[in-house]
Protein backbone atom coordinates (compact mmCIF):
# COMPACT_ATOMS: atom_id res chain seq x y z
CA UNK A 1 0.00 0.00 0.00
CA UNK A 2 1.24 3.46 -0.93
CA UNK A 3 -0.22 6.75 0.40
CA UNK A 4 1.37 10.07 -0.53
CA UNK A 5 0.10 13.67 -0.28
CA UNK A 6 -0.63 15.48 -3.56
CA UNK A 7 -2.23 18.72 -2.39
CA UNK A 8 -0.24 21.11 -4.61
CA UNK A 9 0.56 21.20 -8.32
CA UNK A 10 3.86 22.28 -9.83
CA UNK A 11 4.24 25.97 -10.64
CA UNK A 12 6.75 25.91 -13.50
CA UNK A 13 7.02 29.69 -13.37
CA UNK A 14 8.97 29.02 -10.16
CA UNK A 15 10.70 25.69 -10.86
CA UNK A 16 11.81 23.58 -7.86
CA UNK A 17 15.50 23.85 -8.73
CA UNK A 18 16.82 22.19 -5.56
CA UNK A 19 14.48 19.21 -5.94
CA UNK A 20 15.47 18.84 -9.58
CA UNK A 21 19.15 19.18 -8.60
CA UNK A 22 18.84 16.41 -5.99
CA UNK A 23 17.19 14.16 -8.56
CA UNK A 24 19.93 14.88 -11.07
CA UNK A 25 22.63 14.20 -8.45
CA UNK A 26 21.12 10.81 -7.60
CA UNK A 27 20.86 9.94 -11.29
CA UNK A 28 24.44 10.97 -12.09
CA UNK A 29 25.84 9.11 -9.07
CA UNK A 30 24.00 5.96 -10.12
CA UNK A 31 24.96 6.16 -13.80
CA UNK A 32 28.60 7.19 -13.47
CA UNK A 33 29.81 6.20 -10.00
CA UNK A 34 27.75 3.09 -9.27
CA UNK A 35 28.10 1.75 -12.81
CA UNK A 36 31.53 0.49 -11.77
CA UNK A 37 29.94 -1.93 -9.28
CA UNK A 38 29.15 -4.60 -11.86
CA UNK A 39 32.77 -4.67 -13.04
CA UNK A 40 34.08 -4.93 -9.49
CA UNK A 41 31.66 -7.71 -8.55
CA UNK A 42 32.41 -9.66 -11.73
CA UNK A 43 36.13 -9.41 -11.04
CA UNK A 44 35.50 -10.61 -7.48
CA UNK A 45 33.51 -13.59 -8.80
CA UNK A 46 36.25 -14.54 -11.24
CA UNK A 47 38.98 -14.46 -8.59
CA UNK A 48 36.78 -16.22 -6.06
CA UNK A 49 35.97 -19.10 -8.39
CA UNK A 50 39.53 -19.33 -9.69
CA UNK A 51 40.73 -19.81 -6.11
CA UNK A 52 37.99 -22.45 -5.47
CA UNK A 53 36.91 -20.51 -2.42
CA UNK A 54 33.32 -21.67 -2.89
CA UNK A 55 34.43 -25.23 -2.11
CA UNK A 56 35.92 -23.97 1.13
CA UNK A 57 33.19 -21.56 2.21
CA UNK A 58 29.94 -23.17 1.02
CA UNK A 59 29.75 -25.80 3.82
CA UNK A 60 30.48 -23.06 6.35
CA UNK A 61 27.77 -20.88 4.82
CA UNK A 62 25.26 -23.69 5.18
CA UNK A 63 26.10 -23.92 8.88
CA UNK A 64 25.97 -20.14 9.18
CA UNK A 65 22.44 -19.99 7.73
CA UNK A 66 21.28 -22.74 10.05
CA UNK A 67 22.73 -20.76 12.96
CA UNK A 68 20.92 -17.58 11.89
CA UNK A 69 17.64 -19.48 11.66
CA UNK A 70 17.92 -21.47 14.88
CA UNK A 71 19.81 -19.08 17.17
CA UNK A 72 18.95 -15.66 15.78
CA UNK A 73 15.34 -16.42 14.86
CA UNK A 74 15.74 -15.34 11.22
CA UNK A 75 13.18 -17.85 9.99
CA UNK A 76 12.82 -16.05 6.67
CA UNK A 77 16.32 -17.25 5.73
CA UNK A 78 15.10 -20.82 5.46
CA UNK A 79 14.42 -20.18 1.79
CA UNK A 80 18.05 -19.10 1.28
CA UNK A 81 19.25 -22.27 2.99
CA UNK A 82 17.15 -24.54 0.77
CA UNK A 83 18.24 -22.65 -2.36
CA UNK A 84 21.89 -23.00 -1.29
CA UNK A 85 21.56 -26.74 -0.80
CA UNK A 86 19.90 -27.15 -4.19
CA UNK A 87 22.64 -25.11 -5.88
CA UNK A 88 25.38 -27.11 -4.15
CA UNK A 89 23.76 -30.39 -5.22
CA UNK A 90 23.55 -29.15 -8.81
CA UNK A 91 27.11 -27.83 -8.65
CA UNK A 92 25.92 -24.31 -9.58
CA UNK A 93 29.15 -22.74 -8.47
CA UNK A 94 28.46 -19.29 -9.90
CA UNK A 95 25.18 -18.93 -7.99
CA UNK A 96 26.80 -20.14 -4.79
CA UNK A 97 29.77 -17.79 -5.20
CA UNK A 98 27.53 -14.79 -5.86
CA UNK A 99 25.45 -15.57 -2.76
CA UNK A 100 28.50 -15.85 -0.53
CA UNK A 101 30.16 -12.70 -1.83
CA UNK A 102 26.93 -10.69 -1.48
CA UNK A 103 26.48 -11.52 2.21
CA UNK A 104 28.65 -9.16 4.32
CA UNK A 105 27.36 -10.72 7.54
CA UNK A 106 28.78 -14.08 6.51
CA UNK A 107 32.19 -12.63 5.71
CA UNK A 108 32.32 -10.96 9.11
CA UNK A 109 31.30 -14.22 10.79
CA UNK A 110 34.07 -16.12 9.02
CA UNK A 111 36.61 -13.39 9.74
CA UNK A 112 35.84 -13.56 13.45
CA UNK A 113 35.66 -17.35 13.68
CA UNK A 114 38.20 -18.57 11.13
CA UNK A 115 40.33 -20.04 13.86
CA UNK A 116 37.67 -22.61 14.78
CA UNK A 117 36.24 -23.16 11.32
CA UNK A 118 39.29 -24.51 9.52
CA UNK A 119 42.61 -26.07 10.11
CA UNK A 120 45.75 -23.95 9.91
CA UNK A 121 46.52 -24.54 6.23
CA UNK A 122 42.92 -23.89 5.14
CA UNK A 123 42.83 -20.73 7.26
CA UNK A 124 46.05 -19.45 5.71
CA UNK A 125 44.72 -20.19 2.23
CA UNK A 126 41.51 -18.31 3.01
CA UNK A 127 43.44 -15.34 4.34
CA UNK A 128 45.71 -15.23 1.31
CA UNK A 129 42.88 -15.31 -1.23
CA UNK A 130 39.61 -14.22 0.34
CA UNK A 131 40.73 -11.15 2.31
CA UNK A 132 42.31 -9.44 -0.77
CA UNK A 133 39.10 -10.04 -2.74
CA UNK A 134 37.10 -8.42 0.04
CA UNK A 135 39.41 -5.43 0.47
CA UNK A 136 40.29 -4.75 -3.17
CA UNK A 137 36.95 -5.51 -4.85
CA UNK A 138 33.93 -6.11 -2.62
CA UNK A 139 34.94 -3.36 -0.20
CA UNK A 140 35.16 -0.92 -3.13
CA UNK A 141 31.57 -1.47 -4.20
CA UNK A 142 29.62 1.78 -3.81
CA UNK A 143 27.37 0.39 -1.06
CA UNK A 144 30.39 -0.40 1.13
CA UNK A 145 32.63 2.48 0.09
CA UNK A 146 30.04 5.25 0.45
CA UNK A 147 26.98 3.56 1.95
CA UNK A 148 25.97 3.68 5.60
CA UNK A 149 27.55 0.67 7.34
CA UNK A 150 26.73 0.57 11.09
CA UNK A 151 29.90 -1.42 11.84
CA UNK A 152 32.04 1.33 10.27
CA UNK A 153 29.90 4.42 10.78
CA UNK A 154 31.36 7.72 9.54
CA UNK A 155 29.75 11.16 9.46
CA UNK A 156 30.36 11.52 5.72
CA UNK A 157 28.44 8.31 5.08
CA UNK A 158 25.33 9.85 6.65
CA UNK A 159 25.26 12.25 3.69
CA UNK A 160 26.69 10.06 0.92
CA UNK A 161 24.35 7.08 1.35
CA UNK A 162 21.35 9.27 0.44
CA UNK A 163 22.57 9.53 -3.17
CA UNK A 164 23.19 5.79 -3.72
CA UNK A 165 20.63 3.28 -4.97
CA UNK A 166 20.37 -0.48 -5.32
CA UNK A 167 19.09 -0.62 -8.90
CA UNK A 168 17.08 1.14 -11.57
CA UNK A 169 13.75 0.31 -9.91
CA UNK A 170 14.97 1.64 -6.58
CA UNK A 171 16.30 4.81 -8.20
CA UNK A 172 13.25 5.60 -10.37
CA UNK A 173 10.78 4.90 -7.56
CA UNK A 174 12.63 7.25 -5.20
CA UNK A 175 13.04 9.99 -7.79
CA UNK A 176 9.32 9.98 -8.64
CA UNK A 177 8.28 10.35 -5.01
CA UNK A 178 11.07 12.87 -4.34
CA UNK A 179 9.66 15.07 -7.08
CA UNK A 180 6.03 14.65 -5.96
CA UNK A 181 6.89 15.76 -2.42
CA UNK A 182 9.95 17.93 -3.00
CA UNK A 183 8.46 20.69 -5.12
CA UNK A 184 5.83 21.46 -2.46
CA UNK A 185 8.19 21.41 0.53
CA UNK A 186 10.80 23.43 -1.39
CA UNK A 187 8.19 26.07 -2.23
CA UNK A 188 7.17 26.18 1.44
CA UNK A 189 10.66 26.49 2.92
CA UNK A 190 12.74 28.09 0.18
CA UNK A 191 15.56 26.37 -1.68
CA UNK A 192 18.43 26.72 0.80
CA UNK A 193 16.55 25.68 3.93
CA UNK A 194 14.83 22.88 2.01
CA UNK A 195 18.19 21.40 0.99
CA UNK A 196 19.58 21.54 4.53
CA UNK A 197 16.39 20.06 6.01
CA UNK A 198 16.38 17.28 3.40
CA UNK A 199 19.96 16.25 4.15
CA UNK A 200 19.42 16.48 7.92
CA UNK A 201 16.36 14.23 7.66
CA UNK A 202 18.41 11.72 5.68
CA UNK A 203 21.17 11.83 8.27
CA UNK A 204 18.72 11.43 11.16
CA UNK A 205 16.92 8.51 9.51
CA UNK A 206 20.27 6.82 8.86
CA UNK A 207 21.30 7.24 12.50
CA UNK A 208 18.03 5.79 13.75
CA UNK A 209 18.35 2.81 11.41
CA UNK A 210 21.99 2.27 12.40
CA UNK A 211 21.13 2.35 16.11
CA UNK A 212 18.92 -0.72 15.62
CA UNK A 213 21.61 -2.48 13.56
CA UNK A 214 24.62 -1.34 15.55
CA UNK A 215 27.81 -3.18 14.69
CA UNK A 216 26.31 -4.95 11.66
CA UNK A 217 28.21 -4.91 8.34
CA UNK A 218 25.15 -4.62 6.10
CA UNK A 219 25.10 -1.24 4.27
CA UNK A 220 22.16 1.11 3.84
CA UNK A 221 21.72 3.02 0.57
CA UNK A 222 18.97 5.14 -0.93
CA UNK A 223 17.11 8.42 -0.59
CA UNK A 224 13.99 6.86 0.96
CA UNK A 225 14.88 8.00 4.50
CA UNK A 226 15.30 11.58 3.26
CA UNK A 227 12.06 11.30 1.28
CA UNK A 228 10.28 10.03 4.39
CA UNK A 229 11.56 13.19 6.05
CA UNK A 230 9.89 15.22 3.28
CA UNK A 231 6.63 13.39 3.97
CA UNK A 232 6.93 14.28 7.66
CA UNK A 233 7.66 17.92 6.82
CA UNK A 234 4.83 17.99 4.28
CA UNK A 235 2.09 16.98 6.70
CA UNK A 236 3.56 19.09 9.54
CA UNK A 237 3.47 22.17 7.29
CA UNK A 238 -0.22 21.66 6.50
CA UNK A 239 -1.07 20.63 10.07
CA UNK A 240 -4.73 19.79 10.48
CA UNK A 241 -5.79 21.20 7.12
CA UNK A 242 -7.65 18.69 4.99
CA UNK A 243 -5.51 17.91 1.95
CA UNK A 244 -5.58 15.41 -0.90
CA UNK A 245 -3.77 12.08 -0.69
CA UNK A 246 -3.14 9.57 -3.45
CA UNK A 247 -3.28 5.89 -2.52
CA UNK A 248 -2.37 2.77 -4.43
CA UNK A 249 -3.55 -0.64 -3.24
CA UNK A 250 -2.75 -3.64 -5.41
CA UNK A 251 -4.12 -2.61 -8.79
CA UNK A 252 -6.55 -0.03 -7.42
CA UNK A 253 -5.80 3.65 -6.88
CA UNK A 254 -7.76 6.77 -6.02
CA UNK A 255 -7.67 10.02 -4.03
CA UNK A 256 -9.09 10.96 -0.65
CA UNK A 257 -9.04 14.00 1.64
CA UNK A 258 -8.01 13.95 5.28
CA UNK A 259 -6.33 16.17 7.89
CA UNK A 260 -2.66 16.18 6.94
CA UNK A 261 -1.28 15.19 10.36
CA UNK A 262 -3.73 12.30 10.68
CA UNK A 263 -1.59 10.30 8.25
CA UNK A 264 1.67 10.69 10.19
CA UNK A 265 0.92 8.08 12.89
CA UNK A 266 -0.51 5.79 10.22
CA UNK A 267 2.72 5.93 8.22
CA UNK A 268 4.93 5.44 11.28
CA UNK A 269 2.82 2.54 12.55
CA UNK A 270 2.97 0.87 9.14
CA UNK A 271 6.78 1.11 8.99
CA UNK A 272 7.17 -0.31 12.51
CA UNK A 273 4.70 -3.10 11.76
CA UNK A 274 6.54 -4.02 8.57
CA UNK A 275 9.85 -4.00 10.44
CA UNK A 276 8.59 -6.64 12.84
CA UNK A 277 6.37 -8.74 10.59
CA UNK A 278 7.24 -8.22 6.90
CA UNK A 279 10.34 -10.43 7.03
CA UNK A 280 13.54 -10.00 5.05
CA UNK A 281 12.43 -7.64 2.27
CA UNK A 282 15.58 -5.53 2.07
CA UNK A 283 13.55 -2.42 2.93
CA UNK A 284 14.86 -0.16 5.70
CA UNK A 285 11.55 0.36 7.49
CA UNK A 286 13.12 1.94 10.55
CA UNK A 287 14.94 4.46 8.36
CA UNK A 288 11.55 5.46 6.94
CA UNK A 289 10.03 5.79 10.40
CA UNK A 290 13.04 7.80 11.54
CA UNK A 291 12.77 10.12 8.55
CA UNK A 292 9.07 10.73 9.18
CA UNK A 293 9.74 11.63 12.81
CA UNK A 294 12.74 13.79 11.93
CA UNK A 295 10.88 15.75 9.24
CA UNK A 296 7.78 16.43 11.32
CA UNK A 297 9.87 17.15 14.42
CA UNK A 298 12.01 19.74 12.63
CA UNK A 299 8.94 21.66 11.47
CA UNK A 300 7.34 21.54 14.92
CA UNK A 301 10.51 22.64 16.70
CA UNK A 302 11.80 25.19 14.19
CA UNK A 303 8.64 26.11 12.29
CA UNK A 304 8.45 29.53 13.95
CA UNK A 305 12.12 30.36 13.51
CA UNK A 306 14.66 28.95 11.07
CA UNK A 307 12.27 26.57 9.32
CA UNK A 308 9.39 29.01 9.05
CA UNK A 309 7.13 28.54 6.05
CA UNK A 310 7.30 31.36 3.50
CA UNK A 311 4.25 33.62 3.28
CA UNK A 312 4.05 33.10 -0.48
CA UNK A 313 3.37 29.40 0.11
CA UNK A 314 -0.09 30.14 1.44
CA UNK A 315 -1.12 32.11 -1.62
CA UNK A 316 -3.93 30.27 -3.44
CA UNK A 317 -2.92 28.18 -6.44
CA UNK A 318 -3.64 29.30 -9.96
CA UNK A 319 -6.81 27.20 -10.31
CA UNK A 320 -8.28 28.65 -7.13
CA UNK A 321 -7.21 32.18 -8.12
CA UNK A 322 -8.78 31.80 -11.56
CA UNK A 323 -12.02 30.52 -10.11
CA UNK A 324 -12.24 33.40 -7.66
CA UNK A 325 -11.35 35.87 -10.40
CA UNK A 326 -14.00 34.53 -12.76
CA UNK A 327 -16.64 34.74 -10.04
CA UNK A 328 -15.75 38.31 -9.02
CA UNK A 329 -15.42 39.40 -12.67
CA UNK A 330 -18.85 38.02 -13.48
CA UNK A 331 -20.36 39.89 -10.53
CA UNK A 332 -18.78 43.18 -11.65
CA UNK A 333 -20.03 42.67 -15.22
CA UNK A 334 -23.52 41.94 -13.93
CA UNK A 335 -23.44 45.31 -12.16
CA UNK A 336 -22.76 46.98 -15.48
CA UNK A 337 -25.70 45.09 -16.97
CA UNK A 338 -27.85 46.48 -14.15
CA UNK A 339 -26.48 50.00 -14.86
CA UNK A 340 -25.07 50.10 -11.33
CA UNK A 341 -21.86 51.76 -12.54
CA UNK A 342 -20.61 52.92 -9.14
CA UNK A 343 -20.72 49.44 -7.63
CA UNK A 344 -19.16 48.01 -10.79
CA UNK A 345 -16.33 50.54 -10.49
CA UNK A 346 -15.67 49.55 -6.88
CA UNK A 347 -15.59 45.85 -7.76
CA UNK A 348 -13.30 46.37 -10.75
CA UNK A 349 -10.97 48.52 -8.63
CA UNK A 350 -10.70 45.75 -6.03
CA UNK A 351 -9.98 43.21 -8.76
CA UNK A 352 -7.40 45.47 -10.43
CA UNK A 353 -5.59 45.90 -7.12
CA UNK A 354 -5.37 42.11 -6.69
CA UNK A 355 -4.71 41.30 -10.35
CA UNK A 356 -2.52 44.04 -11.87
CA UNK A 357 -1.44 41.53 -14.54
CA UNK A 358 -4.93 41.54 -16.14
CA UNK A 359 -5.24 44.73 -18.26
CA UNK A 360 -8.84 43.90 -19.18
CA UNK A 361 -9.78 45.20 -15.73
CA UNK A 362 -8.13 48.53 -16.46
CA UNK A 363 -10.04 48.74 -19.73
CA UNK A 364 -13.32 48.42 -17.83
CA UNK A 365 -12.25 51.05 -15.32
CA UNK A 366 -11.27 53.35 -18.19
CA UNK A 367 -14.68 52.95 -19.87
CA UNK A 368 -16.48 53.57 -16.58
CA UNK A 369 -14.40 56.70 -15.92
CA UNK A 370 -15.11 57.92 -19.45
CA UNK A 371 -18.80 58.15 -18.53
CA UNK A 372 -17.78 61.22 -16.51
CA UNK A 373 -15.31 63.02 -18.80
CA UNK A 374 -15.26 66.04 -16.48
CA UNK A 375 -13.89 63.92 -13.59
CA UNK A 376 -10.28 63.62 -12.50
CA UNK A 377 -10.76 59.84 -12.44
CA UNK A 378 -11.02 59.92 -16.24
CA UNK A 379 -7.57 61.57 -16.50
CA UNK A 380 -6.12 59.08 -14.00
CA UNK A 381 -7.41 56.07 -15.94
CA UNK A 382 -6.31 57.60 -19.24
CA UNK A 383 -2.77 57.92 -17.96
CA UNK A 384 -2.79 54.33 -16.66
CA UNK A 385 -4.08 52.95 -19.95
CA UNK A 386 -1.43 54.88 -21.91
CA UNK A 387 1.32 53.61 -19.59
CA UNK A 388 0.17 50.00 -19.92
CA UNK A 389 -0.10 50.38 -23.70
CA UNK A 390 3.39 51.88 -23.89
CA UNK A 391 4.85 49.09 -21.71
CA UNK A 392 3.19 46.52 -23.96
CA UNK A 393 4.42 48.25 -27.14
CA UNK A 394 0.80 48.96 -28.13
CA UNK A 395 1.52 52.33 -29.70
CA UNK A 396 -1.70 52.45 -31.68
CA UNK A 397 -3.75 51.97 -28.51
CA UNK A 398 -1.78 54.67 -26.71
CA UNK A 399 -2.31 57.22 -29.50
CA UNK A 400 -6.00 56.33 -29.77
CA UNK A 401 -6.58 56.91 -26.04
CA UNK A 402 -4.69 60.23 -26.15
CA UNK A 403 -6.75 61.53 -29.05
CA UNK A 404 -9.97 60.49 -27.37
CA UNK A 405 -9.00 62.33 -24.20
CA UNK A 406 -8.26 65.54 -26.14
CA UNK A 407 -11.85 65.67 -27.27
CA UNK A 408 -13.46 64.77 -23.94
CA UNK A 409 -11.32 65.39 -20.93
CA UNK A 410 -8.49 67.78 -21.79
CA UNK A 411 -10.60 70.87 -21.20
CA UNK A 412 -11.48 69.72 -17.68
CA UNK A 413 -8.29 68.12 -16.38
CA UNK A 414 -5.39 68.71 -18.81
CA UNK A 415 -2.69 66.12 -19.24
CA UNK A 416 0.80 67.12 -18.11
CA UNK A 417 3.62 68.12 -20.51
CA UNK A 418 5.29 64.78 -19.67
CA UNK A 419 2.15 62.92 -20.75
CA UNK A 420 2.11 64.74 -24.09
CA UNK A 421 5.85 64.24 -24.51
CA UNK A 422 5.50 60.45 -24.20
CA UNK A 423 2.75 60.45 -26.79
CA UNK A 424 4.84 62.68 -29.05
CA UNK A 425 7.75 60.22 -29.07
CA UNK A 426 5.39 57.30 -29.62
CA UNK A 427 3.82 59.00 -32.65
CA UNK A 428 7.26 59.78 -34.10
CA UNK A 429 8.38 56.17 -33.70
CA UNK A 430 5.26 54.93 -35.43
CA UNK A 431 5.60 57.44 -38.29
CA UNK A 432 2.39 59.29 -37.41
CA UNK A 433 3.72 62.76 -38.24
CA UNK A 434 0.33 64.45 -38.47
CA UNK A 435 -0.51 63.23 -35.00
CA UNK A 436 2.97 64.21 -33.80
CA UNK A 437 2.25 67.77 -34.94
CA UNK A 438 -1.02 67.78 -33.00
CA UNK A 439 0.74 66.56 -29.90
CA UNK A 440 3.42 69.21 -30.42
CA UNK A 441 0.77 71.94 -30.37
CA UNK A 442 -0.59 70.60 -27.08
CA UNK A 443 2.93 70.42 -25.70
CA UNK A 444 3.64 73.95 -26.87
CA UNK A 445 0.47 75.20 -25.18
CA UNK A 446 1.64 73.78 -21.85
CA UNK A 447 4.50 76.28 -21.77
CA UNK A 448 7.31 73.78 -21.08
CA UNK A 449 10.08 75.45 -23.10
CA UNK A 450 12.62 72.63 -22.81
CA UNK A 451 10.28 69.89 -24.01
CA UNK A 452 8.84 72.15 -26.71
CA UNK A 453 12.27 72.99 -28.19
CA UNK A 454 13.28 69.32 -28.18
CA UNK A 455 10.04 68.32 -29.93
CA UNK A 456 10.44 71.15 -32.45
CA UNK A 457 13.98 70.03 -33.30
CA UNK A 458 12.90 66.42 -33.74
CA UNK A 459 10.05 67.40 -36.05
CA UNK A 460 12.38 69.55 -38.17
CA UNK A 461 14.87 66.69 -38.50
CA UNK A 462 12.13 64.21 -39.35
CA UNK A 463 10.72 66.41 -42.11
CA UNK A 464 14.21 67.03 -43.47
CA UNK A 465 14.74 63.25 -43.73
CA UNK A 466 11.56 63.04 -45.75
CA UNK A 467 12.61 66.00 -47.93
CA UNK A 468 9.62 68.05 -46.84
CA UNK A 469 11.41 71.42 -46.92
CA UNK A 470 8.58 73.81 -46.06
CA UNK A 471 7.62 71.82 -42.98
CA UNK A 472 11.22 71.53 -41.88
CA UNK A 473 11.78 75.29 -42.28
CA UNK A 474 8.60 76.01 -40.32
CA UNK A 475 9.86 74.12 -37.30
CA UNK A 476 13.35 75.54 -37.63
CA UNK A 477 11.82 79.01 -37.52
CA UNK A 478 9.79 78.09 -34.44
CA UNK A 479 12.98 77.02 -32.74
CA UNK A 480 14.57 80.42 -33.39
CA UNK A 481 11.48 82.42 -32.45
CA UNK A 482 10.97 83.72 -28.89
CA UNK A 483 8.97 81.40 -26.65
CA UNK A 484 5.29 82.23 -26.55
CA UNK A 485 2.50 81.46 -24.16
Amino acid sequence: MLIIPVERSVDWRRPPWITLGLMLACFLVFVFYQSNDSRLFQAALDRYLAADLDRLEAPVYETYLQRQINLQGEIERAGELNALRDAMSADERLWVAASLLADPGFYRYVEQNQGVLWASDERQYWQAHRIPIQQELIGQLSAFAAGLVPAELEVSDLMAYQFLHGGWGHLIGNLVILFMLGFTVERALGGGRFLIAYLLCGGASGLIWASFHWGEPVPLVGASGSIAGLMGMYVAIFGMQRIRFFYFLGVYFDYFKAPALALLPVWIAKEIYDYWFAGATGVAYLAHAGGLLAGAGMVWLLGKSWLQVQDSFFEPEDDAVDERFRSAYAQAMSRIGQLDFEQARLQFEALWERHPDRPVLLDHLYRLAKLRPDSEAYRTRTREVMQVAMAGHQTERMLEVWQEYQGKGQAHYPLSPEDHNRVFFASLRSGELKLAEKVFERLRACGNELLTLEACRLLAEEFEKREMGPKARHYRQLMDAPAGP
